[in-house]
């Protein structure tokens, strides 16, 4: 275990043995982070922190990024549970908390680890009804101009497609294309100098959105699945996230048995995130989670 400043690190094998890093903060109950797409475990350090007085906070690096190993060959969802339950027999930990495509994951896991008591889901993208995958569309083109070496257009055909979803202002997604690859260009070469340490640049987590993309895409049509969670669930969202999120509530609500609905005022998709409102997140997650 190696002591960092205001965390540790530690580390499981995964069943395909790989290997998944985490950060471990605070002292109590144990809960694990899982974070979404184009995020690694340092964009909840904040939500961790606040948490920390509670709980021992575990967050991982899902694979592909920072502390832990690479997707492999036949990355799937299963392989995302087989890590999470890697860590969970480590920990002992019966809580977990997922945002969007983390969250995905965790409702997954709630389905088949009855180790998980209690899950706190903060807007996964559950396509219920192929809005998600539609707005998804600009995938092939962004993973193209990946391939080629074209990270800020790629990033801009995200933006574009995308981005007008989860609180980026429209003046920014309305600049000319030609601009915000310029801007991109820019920021992504101070980026990857300042990155320190255990955080990983988003030179290397943009790319990392295909394999989200690629989760969202298996899960569809499974809704009915979930008829069969045992644990309990706190299904949170924000007021100002994109309608097809909150119809996707709608339908988890109405499938899991044992659940409760909450909406954040003011809040988007990133609520939980440095940019959000970690401190509003952790509220409502100490009042489900604390025995």
């Amino acid at each position: 275990m190696v002591i960092k400043k205001s965390y540790t690190t530690s580390f499981v094998t995964s069943k395909d043995g790989t290997k998944v890093g985490y950060r471990q903060m605070g002292r109590g109950t144990g809960i694990i982070l899982l974070h979404g797409g184009a995020n690694a475990s340092q964009h909840f350090m904040k939500l961790g922190e606040f948490l920390s007085d509670f709980f021992t906070v575990y967050i991982p690096d899902r694979r592909g990024r920072g502390l832990s190993g690479p997707f492999g060959e036949n990355y799937s969802m299963e392989r995302e549970i087989e890590d999470l339950k890697a860590i969970i027999e480590k920990t002992g930990t019966h809580y977990i908390f997922g945002l969007s495509s983390g969250a995905l994951i965790t409702l997954e896991a709630a389905l088949k680890l009855l180790a998980i008591k209690k899950v706190a889901l903060y807007e996964p993208p559950l396509d219920i009804d192929g809005s998600i995958m539609k707005i998804l569309s600009f995938v092939p083109k962004f993973d193209k101009e990946i391939e080629e070496g074209k990270l800020s257009d790629a990033t801009v055909t995200m933006l574009k497609d995308f981005g007008i979803y989860f609180g980026l202002p429209k003046w920014i997604t309305s600049l000319p294309r030609s601009v915000l690859v310029g801007l991109f260009q820019m920021y992504y070469a101070i980026d990857s100098r300042i990155t320190k340490g255990d955080d990983v640049p988003f030179t290397v987590l943009v790319p990392d959105f295909h394999y989200d993309y690629e989760l969202v895409s298996e899960m569809q049509g499974k809704l009915e699945t979930f008829e069969e969670v045992k644990a309990e669930v706190l299904l949170i969202g924000g007021s100002e996230s994109p309608q097809f999120l909150k119809n996707t509530f709608d339908a988890l609500e109405k499938t899991l048995p044992n659940v409760k609905r909450i909406e954040l005022q003011g809040l988007s998709h990133t609520g939980p995130l440095v940019t959000g409102d970690p401190e509003k997140v952790a509220r409502k997650l100490k009042l489900f989670f604390i025995d």
